[in-house]
């Protein structure tokens, strides 16, 4: 993507991007702080080829596309960053990002790290939050507990779980690093983080 594209996009407040490997808990944290400041978040609806889970709204919890639909919005360059995992493609478009902007809100994104180093690659100006779990060991119990994965897909998100965290371990990596070890420990860790860079 183009500069000029990222810097239309960034017209608004800066995004802000969460990241770590999936059973940390990124989603629990950022239901709170939705529901907590309604006015100050808005949340970029990705695009993927998965099947919806349980519960899942199309449009409001992701927008299900085909895999040929997928391809297409990459040829048209629609995507700010997209990726593969586990045989599903990920992607977060530019005009998601711009909506949550345009609404004066600041735009959170909640993408894995092959998401993160594209979004490094322009000039969103995106503050970087890394989320990880107290343990390895930990990690497999959250992930097992939840009873939506089978074993095949369990063992893909630990070992993709393995690289995300030597990637966080990386200076670079990320603004700050928050392990939820306590919720309400990392929760308020990452409110400090946004409000006290926000309002400095």
């Amino acid at each position: 993507m183009s500069s000029t594209s990222a810097a239309t996009v960034a017209a608004g407040k800066n995004p802000i991007v969460l990241f770590g490997p999936s059973g940390t808990g990124k989603s629990t944290l950022l239901k709170r702080l939705f529901e907590e400041h309604p006015e100050e978040f808005g949340f970029s609806v990705s695009n993927t080829t998965r099947k919806p889970r349980a519960g899942e709204v199309n449009g409001k919890d992701y927008h299900f596309l085909t895999r040929d639909q997928f391809i297409k919005a990459i040829e048209n360059k629609e995507f700010i960053e997209h990726a593969e995992f586990s045989g599903n493609m990920y992607g977060t478009t530019i005009r998601a990002v711009r909506d949550v902007a345009e609404a004066g809100k600041t735009c959170i994104l909640d993408i894995d790290v092959q998401g993160v180093k594209s979004v490094k690659g322009t000039d969103l100006g995106a503050r970087f939050i890394f989320i990880a779990p107290p343990s390895e060991e930990e990690l497999e119990r959250r992930l097992r507990s939840r009873g939506t994965d089978d074993e095949a897909s369990i063992l893909k998100r630990l070992q993709t779980a393995k690289a995300e965290l030597e990637y966080g371990k990386q200076p670079s990596a990320c603004d700050i690093k928050i392990v939820n070890d306590d919720l309400e420990g990392a929760y308020k860790a990452l409110v400090g983080f946004i409000f006290g860079n926000s309002q400095e």
